[in-house]
């Protein structure tokens, strides 16, 4: 129904564009509720007054704006669309679900043009479905790039990993790129070598097929360039900032470490594009997912309103809005004009990111499990001994690829928990303090009722312990967006509706 609702809805706005140039009919006051992010509440609340106050069209938005995180926002618009806000924004990688929620109104054929022209066209492609804007870009910075200590690490050297690991372990200093952990940062070097990996649904958002060359020569490449890294005794899998205070010389991440390592290095902070690694005398420069965050406008009964809402949006992701935020956030600007200023050229972070976008996949709709299932690959390229070992790997890989499509339909429409985890104890680590997160197994939920589901058996939590429900081993809906934290400790049933995205813990008798 409410699918039927999005579709409905665009047709009316896309009629009712017809007459918006002239801004016939549109004046008035509409409510609406807005969510941002904690830290651009009040800037947005200022830029609404700003929109309130010069837009030509009289109109006049009474905006609640709230601060609910990018994160948070997309899983709180699936469970209830309805009650979701008016305009809400998002990392893009949570779209394909979205659109498929009916939680977005098409853009209409006036703003989608103005939308089109002023940003840049990889942030413009991850708003579309088919040929069909969806949402409003708003940053263009969710990227990684390399920041390293000027005092340890020469200049001349930070264009060659291999001479990146090797000032490394001659400091005695770590060299922190996420190899073991992120499935985001290890495709870096399958990115290099020219391997994709690219997922296809049909209309109803199942996938259906995928064309993945990470199992190939160029992926055999690629790992053998992954080897020299994740073997160094210096290597360590990690994309926090913090690195720097706990003897790193080297940290792979991306501008919302900006500030942290500002403040750890001082004058040695050193920001650079990624380094290239050589393979049987060719170099390959390494790769990188690019994403975004992108702003929708919730499907409305009111057509009027909701063609007021997207001009709102327009202007709040438009060149002054970014720049805005820019200069009181530091958030990189998917706007070109904004782009080409002076003020973000000279910012080392984003001129980092825009050297490093030359060498970016953007990142698409990507099946959930294949973050778990790729992660891996790090772990294996380090165990092995020698080239079979490594192609093994990636054999590993393609198999489990390949068996995501081959999923029994109770298992793709199951849930499941999963978190930390201890085999000795069944599942959860009864002492959190010793214990370590894996976050690679599922624990199978039941379904009791209409609407909940529940594990089998009841399972020692400690305070403190976390994790998370989703569905068909998959991280496109999962529960709750940050994880669900184990307040007391105890010994307790997981509970899970599946209607409310709602998890509880029900004490064993």
């Amino acid at each position: 129904m409410k699918k039927f609702l999005a579709i409905l809805l665009a047709a009316i706005m896309s009629l009712a564009a017809l007459s918006v140039g002239s801004a016939s009919g549109i004046a008035g006051t509409y409510d609406a509720t807005v969510w941002v992010a904690e830290n651009i509440v009040d800037l947005t609340k200022a830029q609404i007054e700003q929109f309130n106050a010069t837009n030509p069209y009289g109109i006049v938005i009474n905006a609640s704006v709230a601060p609910v995180s990018e994160a948070d926002a997309a899983t709180l618009m699936i469970t209830d669309v309805e009650a979701g806000g008016d305009l809400f924004c998002f990392a893009q990688d949570q779209f394909a679900r979205l659109v498929q929620a009916g939680a977005l109104s098409e853009l209409n054929d006036l703003v989608s043009a103005a939308v089109e022209a002023e940003n840049a066209k990889g942030v413009v492609a991850a708003a579309k479905s088919g040929d069909t804007l969806y949402a409003f870009p708003l940053t263009a910075d969710n990227g990684y790039y390399m920041y390293y200590d000027k005092s340890v690490i020469p200049e001349e050297d930070v264009d060659s990993l291999e001479a990146l690991i090797a000032d490394c372990e001659a400091a005695q200093k770590y060299f922190a790129f996420e190899m073991n952990t992120s499935a985001w940062y290890l495709a870096s070097f399958f990115f290099a070598t020219g391997c994709v990996s690219e997922w296809f649904t049909d209309d109803d958002g199942e996938f259906i097929e995928v064309h993945d060359t990470f199992n190939s020569p160029a992926g055999l490449i690629a790992v053998k360039g992954m080897k020299k890294l994740v073997d160094s005794d210096f290597h360590l899998s990690s994309s926090s900032g913090s690195a720097f205070a706990s003897n790193a010389a080297v940290v792979v991440t991306g501008i919302w470490e900006y500030e942290n390592v500002q403040s750890l290095l001082g004058d040695n902070m050193g920001v650079a594009d990624l380094p290239s690694f050589e393979v049987d005398g060719v170099s390959y420069h390494l790769g990188s997912f690019n994403g975004c965050k992108l702003m929708g406008v919730k499907p409305q009964v009111d057509p009027l309103k909701a063609i007021a809402l997207q001009f709102l949006a327009q202007y709040l992701t438009g060149y002054e809005c970014q720049m805005g935020r820019f200069n009181a956030v530091s958030w990189g600007p998917s706007n070109i004009e904004a782009q080409s200023s002076e003020d973000v050229q000279k910012n080392p972070g984003l001129a980092a990111l825009l050297a490093q976008s030359a060498y970016s996949i953007p990142q698409g709709n990507i099946h959930g499990s294949w973050w778990d299932i790729a992660k891996v690959i790090g772990d294996d390229v380090k165990a092995a001994t020698d080239e079979a070992g490594l192609q093994a790997a990636l054999d590993n890989y393609q198999n489990k690829i390949a068996a995501l499509f081959t999923l029994s339909d109770e298992v793709k429409h199951g849930w499941t928990v999963i978190g930390m985890y201890n085999e000795a104890e069944g599942f959860f680590f009864t002492d959190y303090s010793e214990g370590k997160s894996t976050w690679t197994d599922d624990l199978k939920l039941v379904k009791v009722n209409t609407s909940d589901w529940k594990t089998e058996q009841a399972y020692d939590l400690a305070e403190g312990v976390e994790f998370k429900v989703r569905q068909g081993l998959s991280w496109d809906n999962a529960f709750p967006a940050d994880n669900y934290k184990v307040e007391t400790a105890g010994t307790y049933y997981i509970v899970f509706n599946e209607s409310t995205g709602e998890i509880t813990l029900e004490a064993a008798e």
